[in-house]
């Protein structure tokens, strides 16, 4: 059974949110209304993923809108700000909010960071972010120390923030997922939850025993979480019809978009899911179905994770399922419309894997 089930919220939602006509506008009252139902749904929280919007005021805006049991995990890429504000950062939210934060490492791309100042290829962004986050994690567990590595050197980090006890014991839980050879071994060394992105199961095992046996060779283990868009219905037919009518609403633009920025990324796991459509905008969506309902085409939509598990509520609670027997003990999910399908999936799918609603009072 999983251990835990989060949602996904990002302020540009809707049916189809990639496009225009597809896309609710962006209202602070509905995501704190969004918030307050994954919570009493049952999930233990959701990712708050990189988007136009800055992470740090949508967290704060939805946790002051729930309880501790909504616990936020913020997208954060390492080196746009110094590790010791950003431990300022997390500790004030930890503070403020009942002690629930939780990062989710995103490296992005050597494209991307150079926007924001951070000019780095592909393999010393993992060594960064391993210099990074173990930086972080020391100042938000409380320790006063002198730093002198490859990217930082500070000197008395954390005496300024010595009234800010921790919240969490160990600081600031980390989850990353990276698929590369120095993604894989900053993983091994430093975070506390490995995620990564919905693959056939035999290409999933293959990389998943790669990364404990990385994590072994540092004396740790790892959780495992995999990330996942979910299209659920009563029928296969159905569900697959619905993934259709993506195709069928999203603009050659979009596409024209998505595919030729793939050409520029860098990052091995957008690669192996590029390698699951070829870049080929299919006809009808079950052309691209790599494995029985499992369906990369949500990458043709959007950046990021854009696998998809389609099929009658059994048939994803099977694929679920068998991706909990590789160890996977984490999942965080998602559907379009959010607050649409957070119900959908609570009332069909999280049953099967463990996941109960809490009760009324608590």
């Amino acid at each position: 059974m999983a251990s835990e089930v989060l949602w996904y919220i990002i302020p540009r939602e809707g049916h189809y949110p990639w496009e225009p006509a597809g896309r609710r506008p962006v209202d602070l009252r509905y995501l704190q209304q969004l918030a307050g139902s994954v919570e009493r749904l049952g999930y233990t929280g959701a990712l708050l993923a990189t988007d136009l919007y800055d992470v740090w005021t949508l967290g704060s805006a939805l946790a002051a809108a729930t309880t501790p049991a909504f616990k936020p995990l913020l997208a954060v890429h390492p080196g746009l700000v110094s590790p010791t504000l950003l431990a300022k950062m997390a500790l004030s939210f930890d503070h403020l909010h009942g002690g629930r934060l939780r990062f989710n490492v995103v490296n992005g791309s050597t494209a991307q960071l150079r926007e924001y100042g951070l000019d780095v290829e592909h393999d010393d962004r993992y060594r960064l972010s391993g210099e990074y986050w173990s930086i972080v994690k020391r100042l938000t567990a409380g320790e006063v120390f002198d730093h002198k590595g490859e990217f930082y050197e500070l000197k008395d980090a954390g005496a300024s923030l010595r009234e800010l006890a921790p919240a969490q014991p160990g600081g600031i839980p980390l989850w990353f997922g990276g698929s590369s050879a120095a993604g894989i071994e900053m993983a091994a060394e430093h975070v506390d939850v490995y995620l990564t992105w919905g693959e056939p199961p035999h290409l999933l095992k293959e990389k998943l025993d790669l990364v404990r046996e990385r994590a072994a060779a540092h004396g740790r283990t790892l959780r495992i979480g995999l990330r996942l868009h979910l299209i659920v219905r009563d029928t296969e037919d159905e569900a697959w019809a619905a993934a259709d009518r993506l195709l069928d609403v999203t603009s050659e633009a979009t596409y024209a978009r998505q595919l030729g920025g793939a050409k520029g990324e860098d990052g091995v796991g957008w690669q192996r899911q590029f390698r699951q459509h070829g870049g080929k905008v299919p006809a009808r969506a079950r052309e691209l179905e790599a494995y029985p309902n499992l369906w990369p085409g949500m990458s043709l939509f959007r950046p990021g994770p854009g696998t998809a598990v389609v099929g009658s509520t059994a048939q994803v609670i099977e694929r679920l399922q068998e991706f909990e027997a590789l160890g996977v003990d984490t999942f965080i999910l998602s559907g379009n419309p959010l607050l649409e399908e957070a119900h959908r999936v609570a009332e069909t799918v999280l049953p099967a894997l463990g996941i109960k609603r809490p009760a009324a009072n608590s």
